[in-house]
């Protein structure tokens, strides 16, 4: 078999790999003929039902749509995070992951048939709006989105910049509709953020994982050196708090930039020689600094790759809530002339120690609780991947998610506080925080 792979692509939820290249497998014996037969059986049997619909149906249909139908629907039957992309669909991802396209600024996923809202992109209309993680988007312009894949789904949020689109939103366990008229706008990712903390600490937020996230990172940890030298540069808060992924070798990039040496993250597939491990070089950015990394229940994918690499290191204290848990790798793969691109899932990926967080989060070291508003209780927890139909299992035990607000005022945010207060060494943050109990270590 020869594959060759490249790194370059990704999506909301996900470490993606766009893979080029020829798989090949030589089948032998009775069973694998018999599989055969049958495959091609049922092949015939799609060809019969689509030449009964082409020739039968009451209006002429889409023979197109029909195809691409089908195979979103073998697609979407493995689980939540494989789909196909036609070739607006594939070309609006790439725009995306270079960290600029048009649209509402929110990142989403599907469950129970509606879409749900994973987070609202920073300084975006959604996010000024007021949408929040959580929300469940049941109609578009009045049109409900039952009978629309997630692909369908975002095309219809999307459109020319300046105009308006019409979501119906459904909030909390009793889930009472509001709707909210949203203005598209050309929505830039500034995938990092960053502000001294006090004169003595970096803080760093970073919202998802683009092209631009390790170099912005790199900016902003040298601001910081320079401007708080030597010892006065007590350490760094790292927050990934509901940013729900992105690229592989972004969440690499910046795990290295807090390590000098040892793995970072490995990937198997279904076979065994396409396992890859991707270890840190000789780059610790941070000078060996102390680390606090602050998780949630929207805290995912690449985030998790950071947020366990680093914890397994002992490299950093990771504090707050559950993450989301979606321990799997998809592969973009380009159909060709046009025909847009498969959404795959090839592998999940294991944390250093050799942890799938798939279907489980990763557990923080120092649990911490938000305060939240009397009108947002229960309406604060995000699922996790566990919750999703048709997720890929992950043994007996499965969790993943949690409490996922984030308070806008920064003197209210309790894990920020303990964050802060832990790496200057206060003995408050005891008084807000509690061990959390750590999962057993898988062994490689």
């Amino acid at each position: 078999m020869r594959k060759v792979s490249l790194v370059l692509l990704g999506a909301a939820f996900g470490a993606t790999i766009v893979t080029f290249g020829l798989q090949t497998r030589l089948l032998s014996g009775g069973a694998a003929i018999a599989a055969g037969s049958d495959t091609y059986r049922n092949l015939n049997l799609f060809g019969d039902v689509f030449e009964k619909i082409r020739s039968d149906y009451v209006e002429k249909p889409d023979e197109q749509k029909l195809v691409e139908a089908a195979i979103n629907g073998m697609l979407t039957s493995l689980d939540p995070h494989s789909s196909f992309m036609d070739a607006k669909s594939f070309k609006d991802m790439q725009v995306q992951t270079r960290g600029e396209f048009g649209g509402l600024g929110i990142e989403v996923t599907q469950e129970e048939g509606f879409v749900k809202v994973v987070t609202p992109i920073d300084e975006t209309p959604a996010a000024r709006a007021g949408i929040q993680p959580g929300d469940l988007i049941s109609a578009i312009d009045g049109e409900s989105v039952k009978d629309l894949t997630l692909n369908q789904a975002v095309e219809k949020m999307r459109g020319l910049v300046n105009t308006a689109v019409k979501l119906t939103i459904l909030r909390g366990s009793a889930r009472e509709a509001r709707e909210v008229s949203i203005t598209r706008e050309i929505i830039k990712i500034r995938s990092v953020r960053a502000r001294p903390e006090g004169d003595d600490i970096g803080y760093i937020r970073i919202t998802q994982f683009t092209e631009q996230t390790a170099d912005g990172l790199r900016k902003e940890m040298q601001k910081f050196q320079t401007d708080m030298p030597g010892d006065k540069l007590k350490g760094y808060i790292l927050d990934l708090r509901n940013n729900p992924g992105g690229l592989l070798d972004q969440s690499i990039r910046v795990s290295n930039a807090f390590m000098e040496k040892g793995e970072i993250v490995s990937t198997r597939g279904r076979n065994a020689d396409e396992t890859q491990r991707y270890n840190a070089r000789t780059e610790d950015l941070s000078k060996g600094k102390p680390v606090v990394v602050l998780i949630n229940g929207g805290s995912a994918s690449a985030s998790e790759i950071v947020a366990g690499a680093l914890q397994d290191h002992k490299r950093a204290t990771i504090m707050g809530t559950r993450s989301f848990g979606k321990g799997s790798v998809q592969t973009i793969i380009p159909l060709g002339q046009n025909n847009g691109a498969l959404r795959l899932t090839t592998a999940r990926y294991y944390t250093p120690s050799g942890r799938s967080i798939q279907a489980k989060g990763i557990v923080p070291d120092v649990v911490v609780l938000q305060d939240v508003p009397d009108e947002l209780k229960g309406k604060d927890e995000q699922k996790g991947e566990a919750s999703l139909k048709g997720h890929l299992k992950n043994g007996e035990e499965q969790a993943g998610g949690s409490q996922a607000y984030v308070p806008l005022d920064v003197t209210k945010d309790k894990q920020l506080i303990a964050a802060a207060d832990l790496l200057r060494g206060s003995k408050k943050a005891a008084n807000t925080t509690e061990p959390a109990k750590q999962p057993e270590k898988a062994a490689n």
